[in-house]
């Protein structure tokens, strides 16, 4: 068992602060895992709403979860939208003795009304699969992605076929079971198809002309897929230049595994050799930094003369921004030095597949993804304050 740390002390935060917790995240993540370790900690009940009997348990809700006490999770619920009605009801109730842990593959805004309903009585913790600080092998993490079952295959063809069973089975019920009614042939030709454009900004033109679709079809597939925690669509930031700026957003996988899938790359030799190579190691590495930092908000910038930078974030007042390259002595470019300049970064990383870490100048260094932190000390260039 991986020891999911951060996690675990998220929920333990939230249930002492909110009545109901939000535990979402992209199927066969390890949600209901780490629920049931959570729940055998305290006085729990747990309902599988993908379960015939626990749906016939449930058909008087109310009733049933009125007369319970202590922690009561809710597996899947985007089945039942209809239960946050009632759970708003009775967590409002003045002798409530209950706290809500619901668990859903779908972001709030895909599961009907969960915002507006529970407004002010949820907290939402999003799950992703296992990261590098919980893994210490990174290429191994890199190729098979972080899907828990997909990692701990005992072979690299045990996680192809598990992830090959996992992108079928999403086409073929998982989105049909959020209501959406979309061919899973065409869905899966579009996610083929994406895996192409992964890293590269939103084009939608491109793709509705190869797939002989509307552009307003091609974006509502996008939709579903980041709904559904499959793909990242990272916006750009707009900065007061006098400066042309690309405004849209920037595509990216966000499980690795899932992404050599469809691109058919079977293992690390065929990874390292393929032309996808770089924006493979990006897309990764942005999102175990994203996973380490946990930022409020992130961004890509770019200008339409050239400069961009792979990833901004801010925290306690200062701006970092991130380029991710994959080569084991990256240079620093000009396009860095216009970013950190046009956008007053207070530190730049460059990210990238080596051991040492060095720094380059006041304001930019060069760190190995591995030694990422989101403790790291004060004043040190290039590193977050604690």
């Amino acid at each position: 068992m991986i020891k999911r740390d951060y996690y675990s002390a998220c929920l333990a935060t939230a249930a002492k602060r909110s009545p109901v917790t939000a535990l979402l995240g992209p199927r066969q993540c390890g949600k209901t895992t780490l629920a049931r370790i959570f729940g055998r900690q305290h006085k729990s009940h747990y309902f599988d709403l993908e379960s015939p009997a626990d749906q016939q348990r449930l058909q008087n809700p109310e009733l049933i979860l009125n007369s319970l006490q202590g922690l009561i999770i809710l597996d899947e619920i985007q089945i039942m939208p209809g239960l946050f009605n009632i759970l708003r009801v009775l967590v409002d109730r003045p002798e409530n003795r209950q706290h809500f842990l619901v668990l859903g593959s779908a972001s709030p805004h895909i599961i009907r009304n969960v915002s507006e309903t529970l407004a002010g009585r949820v907290e939402f913790i999003e799950l992703a699969g296992f990261n590098i600080q919980e893994i210490n092998n990174i290429e191994q993490l890199w190729l098979r992605g972080g899907f828990p079952r997909s990692f701990l295959a005992a072979s690299e063809s045990d996680s192809r076929a598990w992830r090959d069973g996992f992108i079928r089975t999403f086409l073929e019920r998982d989105i049909p079971m959020l209501g959406i009614t979309i061919a899973s042939a065409a869905m899966r030709r579009f996610w083929t198809m994406l895996a192409h454009f992964h890293g590269q900004t939103w084009n939608a033109s491109d793709l509705a002309r190869s797939m002989g679709l509307s552009d307003k079809t091609v974006r509502s597939y996008l939709d579903i897929l980041t709904a559904t925690f499959m793909v990242r669509q990272l916006q750009p930031w707009h900065e007061n230049l006098r400066k042309r700026q690309v405004k849209s957003p920037k595509i990216y996988f966000r499980d690795s595994g899932l992404l050599h899938s469809l691109l058919n790359i079977p293992d690390y030799h065929s990874l390292t050799g393929n032309p996808r190579l770089g924006a493979s190691w990006e897309g990764f590495a942005l999102e175990q930094v994203l996973q380490i930092i946990h930022p409020a908000e992130a961004y890509f910038w770019a200008t339409h003369s050239g400069a961009e930078l792979d990833l901004l974030f801010f925290r306690k007042g200062k701006r970092y921004g991130v380029e991710f390259k994959f080569n084991e002595a990256p240079g620093i470019t000009k396009s860095m030095h216009i970013a950190v300049k046009d956008l007053s970064l207070d530190y730049l990383w460059v990210v990238y597949p080596g051991k040492e870490e060095y720094p380059v100048t006041d304001k930019i260094m060069v760190r190995p993804l591995n030694k990422i932190r989101c403790g790291d000390i004060d004043n040190k260039p290039g590193l977050i304050p604690k």
